[in-house]
Protein backbone atom coordinates (compact mmCIF):
# COMPACT_ATOMS: atom_id res chain seq x y z
CA UNK A 1 0.00 0.00 0.00
CA UNK A 2 1.73 3.18 -1.64
CA UNK A 3 -0.12 6.81 -0.12
CA UNK A 4 1.40 10.09 -1.39
CA UNK A 5 1.59 12.98 0.62
CA UNK A 6 1.82 16.65 -0.89
CA UNK A 7 4.21 17.65 1.98
CA UNK A 8 4.20 21.71 0.44
CA UNK A 9 0.49 22.12 0.43
CA UNK A 10 -1.30 23.74 3.18
CA UNK A 11 -0.55 27.25 5.21
CA UNK A 12 1.74 25.45 7.80
CA UNK A 13 3.71 23.20 5.62
CA UNK A 14 5.66 20.88 5.06
CA UNK A 15 6.36 21.42 9.43
CA UNK A 16 2.64 20.17 9.93
CA UNK A 17 2.44 17.29 7.82
CA UNK A 18 5.65 16.04 9.09
CA UNK A 19 4.61 16.04 12.56
CA UNK A 20 0.96 14.46 10.80
CA UNK A 21 3.55 11.84 9.23
CA UNK A 22 4.59 11.05 12.95
CA UNK A 23 1.87 10.95 14.85
CA UNK A 24 0.27 8.13 12.32
CA UNK A 25 3.32 5.96 12.32
CA UNK A 26 3.57 6.59 16.49
CA UNK A 27 -0.08 4.55 16.15
CA UNK A 28 -0.18 2.46 13.20
CA UNK A 29 1.50 -0.94 12.39
CA UNK A 30 -0.11 -1.49 8.95
CA UNK A 31 2.77 -1.72 7.00
CA UNK A 32 1.59 0.81 4.75
CA UNK A 33 4.92 3.18 2.07
CA UNK A 34 4.60 6.68 2.52
CA UNK A 35 5.87 9.01 -0.66
CA UNK A 36 6.48 12.55 0.69
CA UNK A 37 6.74 14.94 -2.20
CA UNK A 38 8.23 18.38 -1.95
CA UNK A 39 11.27 20.24 -1.07
CA UNK A 40 13.51 17.13 -0.36
CA UNK A 41 16.38 18.99 1.59
CA UNK A 42 13.78 20.49 3.96
CA UNK A 43 11.36 17.83 4.13
CA UNK A 44 14.74 15.47 5.12
CA UNK A 45 16.16 18.18 7.62
CA UNK A 46 12.37 18.19 9.47
CA UNK A 47 12.05 14.30 9.79
CA UNK A 48 15.53 14.17 11.13
CA UNK A 49 14.58 16.88 13.91
CA UNK A 50 11.24 15.65 14.58
CA UNK A 51 13.00 12.16 14.82
CA UNK A 52 10.91 10.40 12.41
CA UNK A 53 11.38 6.65 11.40
CA UNK A 54 12.45 6.57 7.89
CA UNK A 55 11.86 3.47 7.08
CA UNK A 56 8.29 3.52 5.58
CA UNK A 57 9.18 6.68 3.80
CA UNK A 58 10.11 7.53 0.60
CA UNK A 59 10.96 11.57 -0.51
CA UNK A 60 10.42 12.67 -3.78
CA UNK A 61 12.01 15.92 -4.29
CA UNK A 62 9.28 18.60 -6.17
CA UNK A 63 11.27 21.83 -7.38
CA UNK A 64 7.96 23.62 -7.88
CA UNK A 65 4.54 24.94 -5.79
CA UNK A 66 1.34 25.72 -6.91
CA UNK A 67 0.33 27.99 -4.24
CA UNK A 68 -3.29 29.10 -2.96
CA UNK A 69 -4.82 31.57 -4.91
CA UNK A 70 -3.13 30.35 -8.56
CA UNK A 71 -5.29 29.43 -11.15
CA UNK A 72 -5.52 25.50 -10.55
CA UNK A 73 -5.53 24.66 -14.28
CA UNK A 74 -2.96 26.77 -15.38
CA UNK A 75 -0.95 26.25 -12.61
CA UNK A 76 -0.98 22.66 -13.30
CA UNK A 77 -0.22 22.58 -16.96
CA UNK A 78 2.47 25.38 -16.28
CA UNK A 79 4.01 23.61 -13.22
CA UNK A 80 4.81 20.60 -14.41
CA UNK A 81 7.43 19.81 -11.58
CA UNK A 82 5.21 21.19 -8.39
CA UNK A 83 4.48 18.67 -5.83
CA UNK A 84 0.51 18.14 -6.87
CA UNK A 85 1.64 17.45 -10.43
CA UNK A 86 4.19 15.12 -9.26
CA UNK A 87 1.69 13.68 -7.26
CA UNK A 88 -1.11 12.79 -9.66
CA UNK A 89 1.51 11.32 -12.08
CA UNK A 90 2.37 9.09 -9.50
CA UNK A 91 -1.26 8.09 -8.92
CA UNK A 92 -2.07 7.81 -12.60
CA UNK A 93 0.82 5.39 -13.10
CA UNK A 94 -0.16 3.25 -10.63
CA UNK A 95 3.21 3.78 -8.49
CA UNK A 96 0.78 4.88 -5.93
CA UNK A 97 -2.54 3.79 -4.27
CA UNK A 98 -3.79 7.19 -2.88
CA UNK A 99 -3.07 11.31 -2.99
CA UNK A 100 -3.18 13.46 -0.20
CA UNK A 101 -2.71 17.44 -0.30
CA UNK A 102 -4.21 20.14 2.07
CA UNK A 103 -2.73 22.47 -0.65
CA UNK A 104 -4.81 24.54 -3.68
CA UNK A 105 -8.44 22.74 -3.44
CA UNK A 106 -8.99 23.94 -7.31
CA UNK A 107 -5.96 22.19 -8.47
CA UNK A 108 -6.28 18.97 -6.68
CA UNK A 109 -9.77 18.95 -8.10
CA UNK A 110 -8.85 20.10 -11.70
CA UNK A 111 -5.92 16.87 -10.84
CA UNK A 112 -8.63 14.48 -10.20
CA UNK A 113 -11.13 14.60 -12.41
CA UNK A 114 -8.57 14.74 -15.15
CA UNK A 115 -5.63 12.91 -14.21
CA UNK A 116 -7.36 9.93 -12.78
CA UNK A 117 -10.62 9.83 -14.48
CA UNK A 118 -14.16 9.38 -13.32
CA UNK A 119 -15.21 5.86 -11.97
CA UNK A 120 -16.75 4.60 -15.59
CA UNK A 121 -20.89 5.61 -15.85
CA UNK A 122 -19.99 8.68 -13.33
CA UNK A 123 -21.77 12.09 -14.31
CA UNK A 124 -19.46 14.20 -12.26
CA UNK A 125 -17.80 12.68 -8.91
CA UNK A 126 -18.52 15.10 -5.76
CA UNK A 127 -17.33 15.88 -2.73
CA UNK A 128 -18.78 15.40 0.93
CA UNK A 129 -18.44 16.02 4.20
CA UNK A 130 -19.10 14.71 8.12
CA UNK A 131 -21.93 15.83 10.13
CA UNK A 132 -21.26 15.01 13.67
CA UNK A 133 -24.96 13.89 15.34
CA UNK A 134 -26.25 14.08 18.89
CA UNK A 135 -26.47 10.61 19.31
CA UNK A 136 -22.60 10.45 19.06
CA UNK A 137 -22.71 8.96 15.50
CA UNK A 138 -22.06 10.86 12.43
CA UNK A 139 -23.50 11.64 8.66
CA UNK A 140 -22.72 12.00 5.43
CA UNK A 141 -23.61 15.51 3.52
CA UNK A 142 -23.05 15.65 -0.43
CA UNK A 143 -22.48 17.60 -2.47
CA UNK A 144 -20.70 20.34 -0.27
CA UNK A 145 -19.13 22.71 -3.17
CA UNK A 146 -17.95 20.59 -6.27
CA UNK A 147 -21.04 21.00 -7.79
CA UNK A 148 -23.01 24.34 -7.55
CA UNK A 149 -25.65 22.98 -9.85
CA UNK A 150 -26.71 19.28 -10.43
CA UNK A 151 -29.06 17.14 -12.33
CA UNK A 152 -31.34 14.68 -10.74
CA UNK A 153 -29.39 12.22 -12.42
CA UNK A 154 -26.33 13.29 -10.70
CA UNK A 155 -27.63 13.55 -7.16
CA UNK A 156 -29.05 10.04 -7.56
CA UNK A 157 -25.84 9.00 -8.14
CA UNK A 158 -24.97 11.07 -5.10
CA UNK A 159 -26.60 9.01 -2.77
CA UNK A 160 -25.38 5.19 -3.84
CA UNK A 161 -21.71 7.04 -3.68
CA UNK A 162 -22.54 8.32 -0.23
CA UNK A 163 -24.29 5.11 0.90
CA UNK A 164 -21.02 2.86 -0.21
CA UNK A 165 -18.68 5.53 1.61
CA UNK A 166 -21.21 5.03 5.12
CA UNK A 167 -21.43 1.45 4.82
CA UNK A 168 -17.72 0.82 4.41
CA UNK A 169 -16.26 4.00 6.00
CA UNK A 170 -18.52 5.39 8.87
CA UNK A 171 -19.38 1.75 9.62
CA UNK A 172 -23.39 2.12 8.86
CA UNK A 173 -24.66 -1.32 7.75
CA UNK A 174 -27.78 -0.15 5.87
CA UNK A 175 -27.49 3.79 5.66
CA UNK A 176 -30.94 5.71 5.12
CA UNK A 177 -30.82 8.43 2.78
CA UNK A 178 -32.93 11.74 2.90
CA UNK A 179 -32.90 14.43 0.07
CA UNK A 180 -32.85 17.77 0.98
CA UNK A 181 -35.50 19.93 1.12
CA UNK A 182 -38.05 22.68 2.38
CA UNK A 183 -40.67 20.00 3.36
CA UNK A 184 -41.16 16.80 3.80
CA UNK A 185 -44.17 15.63 2.27
CA UNK A 186 -43.41 14.03 -1.66
CA UNK A 187 -43.86 17.11 -4.50
CA UNK A 188 -42.42 19.62 -2.04
CA UNK A 189 -39.16 21.79 -2.96
CA UNK A 190 -37.89 23.58 -6.22
CA UNK A 191 -37.89 21.90 -9.69
CA UNK A 192 -34.52 19.67 -8.88
CA UNK A 193 -35.90 18.34 -5.96
CA UNK A 194 -39.33 17.21 -7.52
CA UNK A 195 -37.21 15.55 -10.50
CA UNK A 196 -35.00 13.94 -8.11
CA UNK A 197 -36.91 12.68 -6.00
CA UNK A 198 -39.25 9.79 -7.74
CA UNK A 199 -35.38 8.68 -8.87
CA UNK A 200 -33.87 8.36 -5.53
CA UNK A 201 -37.31 5.96 -4.75
CA UNK A 202 -37.08 3.77 -8.00
CA UNK A 203 -32.92 3.22 -6.61
CA UNK A 204 -32.51 0.05 -5.63
CA UNK A 205 -29.05 0.55 -4.28
CA UNK A 206 -30.30 2.95 -1.63
CA UNK A 207 -32.72 2.97 1.73
CA UNK A 208 -34.16 6.07 0.61
CA UNK A 209 -36.83 7.58 3.24
CA UNK A 210 -37.65 10.64 2.03
CA UNK A 211 -37.15 14.51 2.00
CA UNK A 212 -35.70 15.91 5.07
CA UNK A 213 -35.54 19.79 6.56
CA UNK A 214 -32.86 21.77 7.51
CA UNK A 215 -33.96 20.91 11.50
CA UNK A 216 -32.90 17.15 10.52
CA UNK A 217 -29.80 18.03 9.40
CA UNK A 218 -28.02 16.86 13.14
CA UNK A 219 -30.13 14.67 13.98
CA UNK A 220 -30.13 10.94 12.80
CA UNK A 221 -33.58 11.03 10.69
CA UNK A 222 -31.17 10.26 7.54
CA UNK A 223 -27.60 8.92 7.40
CA UNK A 224 -26.64 9.95 3.78
CA UNK A 225 -27.91 13.32 3.09
CA UNK A 226 -28.34 14.44 -0.88
CA UNK A 227 -28.27 17.51 -1.93
CA UNK A 228 -26.34 20.06 -4.95
CA UNK A 229 -23.12 21.58 -3.99
CA UNK A 230 -24.58 25.57 -3.88
CA UNK A 231 -27.35 24.56 -0.31
CA UNK A 232 -24.72 21.62 0.62
CA UNK A 233 -21.48 24.51 0.99
CA UNK A 234 -23.76 26.98 2.83
CA UNK A 235 -24.95 23.54 5.50
CA UNK A 236 -20.82 22.89 5.34
CA UNK A 237 -20.01 26.56 6.29
CA UNK A 238 -22.86 26.42 9.05
CA UNK A 239 -21.57 23.80 10.40
CA UNK A 240 -18.02 24.49 10.88
CA UNK A 241 -18.73 28.25 12.44
CA UNK A 242 -20.66 25.89 15.55
CA UNK A 243 -16.78 24.71 16.13
CA UNK A 244 -15.51 28.52 15.80
CA UNK A 245 -18.43 29.66 17.78
CA UNK A 246 -17.60 27.31 20.87
CA UNK A 247 -13.73 27.73 20.30
CA UNK A 248 -14.56 32.08 20.63
CA UNK A 249 -17.13 31.74 23.36
CA UNK A 250 -14.72 29.34 25.28
CA UNK A 251 -17.62 26.43 25.26
CA UNK A 252 -15.74 22.77 25.93
CA UNK A 253 -18.46 20.89 24.46
CA UNK A 254 -18.17 17.05 23.71
CA UNK A 255 -20.47 17.78 20.77
CA UNK A 256 -19.60 21.00 19.26
CA UNK A 257 -15.96 19.35 20.12
CA UNK A 258 -16.73 17.05 17.12
CA UNK A 259 -16.94 19.80 14.56
CA UNK A 260 -13.16 20.11 14.56
CA UNK A 261 -12.95 19.34 11.06
CA UNK A 262 -9.19 17.61 11.67
CA UNK A 263 -10.89 15.08 13.76
CA UNK A 264 -12.35 13.31 9.86
CA UNK A 265 -8.90 14.59 7.86
CA UNK A 266 -9.99 15.49 4.77
CA UNK A 267 -12.45 15.05 2.40
CA UNK A 268 -12.37 12.74 -0.55
CA UNK A 269 -13.26 12.74 -4.39
CA UNK A 270 -15.96 10.39 -4.59
CA UNK A 271 -16.41 9.16 -8.00
CA UNK A 272 -12.67 9.13 -9.26
CA UNK A 273 -11.05 5.88 -9.92
CA UNK A 274 -8.81 6.38 -6.71
CA UNK A 275 -8.81 8.23 -3.44
CA UNK A 276 -8.19 11.66 -3.29
CA UNK A 277 -8.22 13.57 -0.29
CA UNK A 278 -8.65 16.96 -0.42
CA UNK A 279 -7.73 18.43 3.44
CA UNK A 280 -8.36 22.59 4.71
CA UNK A 281 -5.59 24.93 3.68
CA UNK A 282 -5.01 25.14 7.48
CA UNK A 283 -4.55 21.64 8.89
CA UNK A 284 -2.53 20.58 11.29
CA UNK A 285 -0.94 17.02 12.54
CA UNK A 286 -3.86 15.79 13.23
CA UNK A 287 -5.83 16.61 10.14
CA UNK A 288 -2.65 14.91 8.01
CA UNK A 289 -2.90 12.22 10.57
CA UNK A 290 -6.24 11.49 9.89
CA UNK A 291 -5.84 11.64 6.07
CA UNK A 292 -3.43 9.20 5.87
CA UNK A 293 -5.38 6.48 7.95
CA UNK A 294 -8.77 7.49 5.52
CA UNK A 295 -6.55 7.22 2.45
CA UNK A 296 -5.62 3.49 3.92
CA UNK A 297 -8.85 2.82 4.88
CA UNK A 298 -10.10 3.21 1.29
CA UNK A 299 -7.54 1.22 -0.07
CA UNK A 300 -8.17 -1.64 2.16
CA UNK A 301 -12.22 -1.30 1.65
CA UNK A 302 -11.65 -0.91 -1.96
CA UNK A 303 -14.23 1.95 -1.68
CA UNK A 304 -13.88 2.78 -5.26
CA UNK A 305 -14.36 -0.70 -6.97
CA UNK A 306 -17.71 -1.07 -4.65
CA UNK A 307 -18.94 1.96 -5.66
CA UNK A 308 -18.20 1.29 -9.65
CA UNK A 309 -19.38 -2.29 -8.74
CA UNK A 310 -23.28 -0.66 -7.32
CA UNK A 311 -23.32 2.21 -10.14
CA UNK A 312 -23.30 -0.18 -13.08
Amino acid sequence: MKIGIDMMGGDYAPLEAVKGIALYLSGHTVPVELFLIGDQPQIEALLAEHQVPADHLRVIHAEQVIDMHEHPTRALKEKQKSSIAIGFHLLASGKMDAFISAGNTGAMLVGALFSIKAIEGVIRPTISTIIPRMNGGTGLLLDVGLNADCKPEQLNQFAIMGSVYAQLILGIEKPKVGLMNVGEEEGKGNLLAQATYPLLKENKHIDFIGNIEGRDVLTDKADVMVCEGFTGNIILKLAESLYEIAQAQNLHNPYFDRFNFEIYGGTPVLGVAKPVIIGHGISGATAFMNMIHLSQQMIEKDVMKKMKEELS
